[in-house]
């Protein structure tokens, strides 16, 4: 185990020997669905040994996700887990951290605007029941739509996340005129699936 970082600007959990938390900053115990709590209000925080002081933070953070997984609500499929633990011991399981937090990465990244994406498309409407059915079958369309919308999922071969996205004026044609079919394409999607919503919370209330 690692000795505690040196990280002045996180709160500091203390696990005891009987497996309790304290949390240094309320001077109050915590469980781990508190600290799964202040992870999604973006809180730092360590865990650390209360006698030895060595960092315990990795190993706290996979029983969270051990508990959340427990509950119903799985994030991580089997297939994922498995290639997870085939890579422990392996000459490639050095670089799997690094690709993993990259791909977490431009995944956040891209979060607010897929959120808003589908807030748009469906214009706060969110049928629990055909949500997933329709999902699937609008899958194409959206796919398109995130390619139009987001530089993650629009890259052309060969360019990389740093290179500078091509000004308007380099991306219009020779003509002068600028292009319209992507905007009237991804126009044409979302209507379709605004009809469809109609459609379904219309058959829903009848």
């Amino acid at each position: 185990m690692a000795a505690k970082p040196a990280d002045s600007d996180a709160t500091t959990i203390k696990k005891y020997a009987n497996r309790r938390l304290y949390n240094t900053k309320t001077s109050s115990y915590v469980t781990l669905d508190h600290l799964a709590e202040m992870v999604k209000q973006n809180e730092d925080f360590v865990v650390v040994d209360a006698k030895t002081s060595y960092d315990l933070t990795r190993s706290v953070l996979t029983q969270i996700i051990v508990e959340q997984e427990g509950k119903g609500q799985n994030l991580l499929p089997i297939k994922f887990l498995r290639k997870i633990i085939g890579f422990y011991g392996d000459s490639l399981g050095g670089l799997l951290p690094r690709y993993l937090e990259e791909s977490m990465n431009a995944f956040s990244q891209n979060e607010g605007r897929m959120r808003e994406t589908m807030q748009n498309a469906f214009k706060g409407f969110f049928p629990v029941e055909q949500f997933e059915s329709m999902t699937k079958q609008n899958m194409v369309m959206f796919e398109n739509a995130m390619k139009m919308m987001t530089p993650f999922t629009s890259q052309a071969p060969g360019r990389t996340l740093t290179e500078p996205e091509p000004s308007p004026k380099q991306l219009a044609p020779s003509t002068g005129s600028a292009p319209t079919d992507g905007v009237d394409d991804l126009k044409a999607q979302l209507d379709a699936m605004q009809s469809q919503l109609e459609s379904l919370i219309k058959d829903r209330s009848s």
